[in-house]
């Protein structure tokens, strides 16, 4: 992937890429939307390493970095926000049926709930950590249209949680070409950072129901 991106790095081509596999993700989870977002940022960053070794300023190099990480940070985020809206809204107008397809599943009803609930309260914090866990995002955007959720209860969440998804991506993706270059080590160990906070976002997500199981409500077995 590294390979395939070099060339590509500065180019529109990287963000139309980048854009439209964190668009689709939300509804194919198994795209590796944030595979990309980390390996465009490596590249990127290992590419101005390799320049300033050739006797680019560093002036030059800090300016191009930041402009190209901001570039990458904000088509991540705005493709997020778009995917998760054309869900909210496909759930919505097709409610009946996304209702039985999550029905069919007691996790895909629970995490229906919880989210439920959540907006409610206004700790739409879940949508955030959603955003991290694998396929979390699908079971958010789908189950907030499905709930009939307002837009102004779910979009400002939707949108703190794709920045913070990209802001997060783009940081690893950066720091590791910073460090070790365009190689396939470092986008390994940003990608194993990005998928240890999904595993940090299920457990977290996961709380609410190992408390209930430990302690039960009074008056059930």
């Amino acid at each position: 992937m590294l390979e395939s991106l070099g060339p590509l790095s500065g180019t529109p081509w990287v963000y139309a890429i980048v854009g439209l596999s964190v668009l689709l993700d939300v509804f194919v989870p198994i795209l590796p939307s944030g595979v990309l977002v980390i390996t465009a940022a490596t590249t990127a960053a290992g590419t101005r390493t390799a320049a300033g070794a050739v006797g680019v300023s560093s002036s030059v190099r800090g300016d191009a970095d930041l402009a190209e990480m901001l570039a990458l940070v904000l088509c991540a985020a705005t493709a997020s926000v778009l995917g998760d809206m054309v869900a909210y809204r496909l759930a919505w107008r097709g409610g009946d049926r996304f209702d039985r397809a999550i029905a069919r599943s007691r996790r895909l009803t629970a995490a229906q709930e919880r989210l439920g609930a959540a907006l409610i309260r206004g700790g739409g914090g879940i949508v955030v950590l959603a955003r991290f866990a694998p396929a979390g995002r699908s079971v958010v955007s789908l189950g907030a249209g499905v709930a009939h959720r307002t837009i102004r209860e779910f979009l400002p969440w939707s949108a703190l949680a794709g920045l913070a998804w990209a802001v997060y991506g783009v940081s690893l993706g950066y720091v590791g070409g910073q460090w070790l270059g365009a190689s396939w080590i470092s986008a390994a160990v940003s990608v194993f950072a990005l998928f240890a906070a999904g595993s940090a976002a299920v457990f977290l997500m996961r709380r609410p129901e190992r408390r209930a199981a430990a302690f039960p409500a009074a008056g059930t077995d």
